[in-house]
């Protein structure tokens, strides 16, 4: 069989979704079962002074209104208490399962109600009567002296530091050029297909726990840490995920409470996050201020950047706060940057909290530092992709070492790419140079189009591992297990070709079981682009394993060398005489064992085996995005003429997964530029939790997508593979805005946030516009 890796194989999980025969969690029979809803608060900040549930407890079909007290039961904490791996002390920062007498934003959960149906659920919800008392609110995370977001907290000064290398002092003194930009990257959710959905179900002494997670494992470990169960006798499991885009990776306060109710109950309980709540509770993200500044020689090579970067964590911590050390740290991106110097701080304000969304920090951080290289080559009079290739780090230099952290400790090193040649590439594909040209015949015709040019980096594979284990039964079914989360990026069909390639079979021949802590011992689940590094190397690894031991028992059943066999369609062979050969389901029957009789020397049980890759230096993807776009002075529309995107990740073990997964990420990174605002008004309240209000990009706005692809193979892993579902979004906004920016270029525009909206655009224009 010709080799899987690299090949375009078709979706394994494309049929059952396609046909309705998918399963997600509200998809799970689940017989006799309490649905929950929740009161929430409408208040951003407030003093719970009591709370009257007698009308809904009397409504037809309720079985319970809980608020934290009468949770306490079975609770170990009433706080989700975490470690933090950082070392940030977030004591204070971590939610409640439910409200503890203070709300702190809106749409906080105040108690749980639980009846026979949803409907009776929510109309009772609505009749709980809460007594608040009305307290004011921070909504500005640039202000320093605002009111705490609870009366538990002496500031909203969550931490502050300093990500710096080389003398940005002296580099700016010595500069030739030196320019300045005031950002704001504002706030949007991830607007899965899918919301969070959670069933908790009660069997005996056994938990079962059905969530759409992407960290199965790590919600195993909060809810045992949290409420008084026998963790050995709790699974959690992920159906099919409708989209995860980081909010999934959480644990929130409303997992905790339905499985905290239905331990206090003994009945199975179930909740499905509806739209609003999506809007008003699901992690959000991108909530960004930077003043930043670089500095640059006469010929425009940059010497130096520095300046502060304040970070809107929202009312809790949801996980460590990392996001403001992924921007600060990838802020210089593919440039040769020798000193930086960057203050970072991340203060609680009364929003929903801020946790990744795909992303991570890395969107922001290309968005300041491609606003800083217009402005410079503005500045300068020198063209925009001239002034990048001067700067770009040269292939020749790879492996190259920044004298930066990662998270882990490990000093940064991008580990292989070519940047100036994607830029090189990418420039010739959409014909860069000849653009000019175009744009000056537009405007004869009264029409403003522009283009646009972003790099964008993302450090991929975050480790320190994810387990892969490959068993093969008597049946002959290869079976591959791990800790990693499919949640619609192709997970199954991507770790089924690399296990298949090493028994010569079909990725169908293949099942993938994933997101299952009965399935995997050990798992970290789905995020940072990491799960093809770590699951897939972990996989192969195993699939190797497996694939030597068969050889081992087949060569004393053939009688033959092990050096003369192959594995095709399922069966070790001898080279040269097919006919000669055992199936791996009759070697994994010989290796189940019989009681009492013979069992192969030297051979373990069990035609199987485990592996969990170690991975500690990330794996760098990096993009090149080139846009043309035409802006409608009179309304401020943007539409998106053209769009050109160049990736390296690596090795791609399936072209086709690749090229969804950057689509994916570029229609995201649209919605970032001109679309998605989570807006608040001035009390805190959340305005835009409708998408007649926060608009997505749909068909219509998404156009016909160029995509391009370099591959340099990552030394840091045994596939040579990078992660690839976040690159796309990186450099997007980046490219677009700047488009938009030289669109508009007769009328001096600067934009200086994303998104940038239309009414935004006409004031910018308007501001410049010549009589």
């Amino acid at each position: 069989m010709s080799e899987l890796i690299g090949a375009r194989v078709p979706r394994l999980e494309d049929f059952s979704l396609l046909t309705g025969n998918a399963r997600f969690v509200d998809d799970i029979p689940a017989p006799g079962a309490l649905h929950a809803a929740f009161v929430r608060s409408p208040h951003p900040h407030a003093l719970i002074r009591g709370i009257d549930a007698a009308a809904a407890r009397a409504m037809p079909g309720v079985i319970a209104v809980l608020c934290l007290d009468d949770l306490a039961p079975v609770l170990r904490q009433r706080r989700m208490n975490r470690t933090s791996n950082s070392g940030t002390k977030l004591d204070q920062s971590w939610p409640f399962a439910l409200a503890d007498g203070e709300v702190s934003f809106v749409g906080e959960p105040v108690a749980i109600v639980v009846a026979n149906d949803r409907y009776a659920a929510e109309d009772a919800a609505a009749l709980v009567a809460v007594d608040y008392e009305v307290l004011p609110a921070a909504l500005d995370c640039r202000i320093e002296r605002t009111p705490p977001v609870r009366r538990e907290l002496p500031s909203n000064h969550v931490i502050a530091y300093k990500v710096a290398y080389g003398d940005a002092d002296a580099a700016f003194a010595k500069a030739a050029h030196v320019v300045h930009e005031d950002l704001w990257i504002h706030r949007g959710a991830a607007h899965s297909m899918e919301g969070r959905g959670i069933l908790a179900h009660i069997a005996d002494r056994e938990t079962q726990v059905w969530a759409s997670t992407q960290k199965a494992h790590d919600l195993r470990n909060a809810l045992a840490d949290y409420i008084e169960l026998d963790d050995s006798r709790l699974r959690v499991a992920t159906p099919d995920v409708g989209g995860g885009f980081g909010p999934k990776l959480c644990v929130y306060p409303e997992d905790v409470a339905v499985v905290a109710t239905a331990t206090l109950l003994r009945r199975s309980v179930k909740w499905i996050e509806d739209r609003r709540e999506h809007f008003t509770n699901a992690a959000q993200e991108r909530d960004q201020y930077w003043g930043i500044a670089l500095a640059a020689d006469a010929e425009g090579r940059i010497r130096g950047v520095r300046g502060r970067l304040i970070h809107d964590i929202g009312a809790y911590a949801l996980q460590d706060v990392n996001i403001p050390y992924n921007s600060a740290t990838t802020m210089t991106g593919p440039y040769v940057v020798p000193a930086l110097a960057i203050d970072v701080v991340a203060t609680h304000t009364n929003k929903a909290p801020v946790s990744s969304v795909r992303g991570a920090g890395y969107p922001q951080a290309a968005f300041a530092m491609e606003r800083l290289m217009d402005r410079l080559a503005r500045t300068l009079g020198v063209e925009r992709a001239e002034l990048r290739r001067r700067n770009l780090i040269p292939a020749e230099k790879m492996p190259y070492l920044k004298p930066l952290q990662a998270r882990s400790g490990e000093q940064v090193q991008y580990d292989s790419g070519d940047y100036p040649g994607c830029q090189a590439d990418i420039l010739r594909a959409t014909a860069w140079d000849d653009f000019p040209r175009r744009q000056a015949a537009a405007r004869a015709q009264g029409r403003y189009i522009g283009i646009g040019l972003a790099h964008g980096i993302k450090g991929t594979g975050r480790g320190p591992f994810e387990f892969g284990g490959v068993r093969v039964s008597p049946t002959g079914r290869i079976t591959v297990s791990t800790g990693a989360a499919a949640m619609g990026q192709g997970l199954a069909t991507a770790l089924a070709q690399i296990c298949a390639e090493a028994f010569g079979v079909k990725a169908e021949d293949v099942t993938v079981v994933s997101g299952d802590t009965a399935a995997a011992p050990l798992g970290l689940g789905g995020f940072a682009s990491r799960q093809t590094v770590t699951a897939g190397s972990s996989v192969q690894i195993a699939s190797q394993a497996v694939a030597a031991k068969a050889k081992k028992l087949a060569s004393h059943m053939l009688e033959a060398a092990e050096e003369d066999l192959e594995i095709v369609d399922g069966a070790v062979r001898v080279v040269g005489a097919p006919q000669l050969a055992v199936k791996l389901g009759e070697l994994a029957r010989v290796l189940k064992g019989a009681p009492g009789y013979a069992f192969p020397k030297d051979i373990d049980p069990g035609l199987e085996a485990d592996a969990t890759f170690r991975v500690d230096q990330l794996a760098y993807s990096n993009a090149c995005h080139v846009v043309e776009v035409e802006v409608d002075i009179e309304t401020g529309d943007v539409t998106i003429l053209r769009y050109v995107a160049l990736q390296d990740a690596g090795r791609r073990v399936n072209p086709l997964i690749v090229e969804g997964q950057v689509h994916g990420g570029i229609a995201h990174g649209i919605g970032n530029a001109v679309f998605e605002w989570m807006g608040y008004d001035q009390t805190g309240q959340p305005v835009t939790t409708t998408f007649a209000d926060y608009l997505l990009p749909t068909a219509t706005e998404v156009p016909s997508l160029e995509t391009l692809y370099k591959e340099s193979p990552s030394p840091h892993n045994p596939l040579g593979v990078k992660g690839v579902g976040e690159v796309g979004v990186i450099p997007a906004a980046a490219a677009i805005i700047s488009a938009i920016e030289d669109a508009l270029s007769p009328f001096d525009v600067h934009i200086t946030q994303m998104p940038i909206t239309p009414p935004k655009l006409v004031e910018l224009i308007g501001k410049n516009a010549r009589p």
